[in-house]
C-alpha cells in the first residue's frame, strides 16, 4: 500500500457498498470522504479540494444524473458512476451528460481501483481536476481554492458560517432556494426551521459588504 495524494468523494446511500468501496480505497491507500445524498455530495465539494468522485445514480433526494450536470457547470474533475443500473441507455446518458465512467453493480474491488487509476493518470495529465476555482457575479467574486471573498476587488472578511452562505449562493445561481433548504445546508439538519440566526447571518453580510463598498469608494 501506497499514500496518495488524491483526495475522492464516495456519493453512496447504501451503507454496505459505501463501506465496501471505503475498505477498497484504504487498502490501496486513498484518503477519501463519503456522502449519503446528492445535496451533501454538493455541500463537501464546496468545502473540500475534491480529486475524484464515485456517484451512484440512486440517491434518497434527488437523482445522481442532476449531480453529474450540476459539477460540470464548475468542474471537470473525473466522475465515475457506480450504479446498479444496467442499461446502454443510463449508461449512455450518465456518459452524455458529462461521467467520465460507469462502473455497474456489483463490481471488484480489482475493477474498481483499476477504473480509478486509468481517472486519475488522466486526471494527472490534464493537470489536476481542472476546478474553477474562482466564480464572480458581478462585482463579488469568491476564490474557492483559498475560501476568500472579495467586493470591487477588495476582500470581504467572513466567518465560516457567512462564507458557507456565500458558497452555496453561487453554487445555486439562478435557482430559489427555500428558507428551509438554507438553514439545513448552513447549520446542518438537525437546527430545526428557526429563521432568526439565518436573518442575523445575512444582516451581517450586508453590513459588511456596505462598509466595504464605503472604504472602497474612500479610498
Amino acid at each position: 500500500m501506497q499514500n496518495r495524494n488524491e483526495l475522492i468523494l464516495i456519493v453512496e446511500d447504501d451503507s454496505q457498498i459505501r463501506n465496501f468501496i471505503c475498505y477498497s480505497l484504504k487498502q490501496e491507500g486513498f484518503s477519501y470522504i463519503t456522502a449519503g445524498t446528492a445535496q451533501g455530495a454538493l455541500s463537501t465539494l464546496v468545502t473540500e479540494q475534491i480529486d475524484l468522485m464515485l456517484l451512484d445514480l440512486g440517491l434518497p433526494d434527488f437523482d445522481g444524473m442532476e449531480v453529474i450536470k450540476k459539477v460540470r457547470e464548475w468542474s471537470e474533475m473525473p466522475i465515475i458512476v457506480v450504479s446498479a443500473r444496467d442499461q446502454d441507455k443510463e449508461k449512455a446518458s450518465a456518459l452524455d451528460n458529462g461521467a467520465d465512467d460507469y462502473l455497474t453493480k456489483p463490481f471488484s474491488s480489482m475493477e474498481l481501483m483499476a477504473r480509478i487509476r486509468v481517472a486519475i493518470r488522466h486526471l494527472h495529465k490534464a493537470g489536476g481536476n481542472r476546478l474553477q476555482t474562482t466564480l464572480a457575479v458581478g462585482e463579488l467574486k469568491i476564490d474557492l481554492d483559498k475560501r476568500l471573498v472579495y467586493l470591487e476587488d477588495s476582500e470581504l472578511h467572513t466567518t465560516p458560517l457567512e462564507y458557507s452562505l456565500l458558497s452555496l449562493f453561487f453554487r445555486n445561481i439562478g435557482k430559489v432556494l427555500t428558507t428551509n433548504y438554507i438553514i439545513k445546508e448552513i447549520y446542518g439538519a438537525g437546527y430545526g426551521s428557526d429563521t432568526q440566526a439565518l436573518r442575523k447571518l445575512m444582516a451581517g453580510l450586508r453590513r459588511k459588504s456596505k462598509r466595504t463598498r464605503q472604504s472602497h469608494a474612500i479610498s
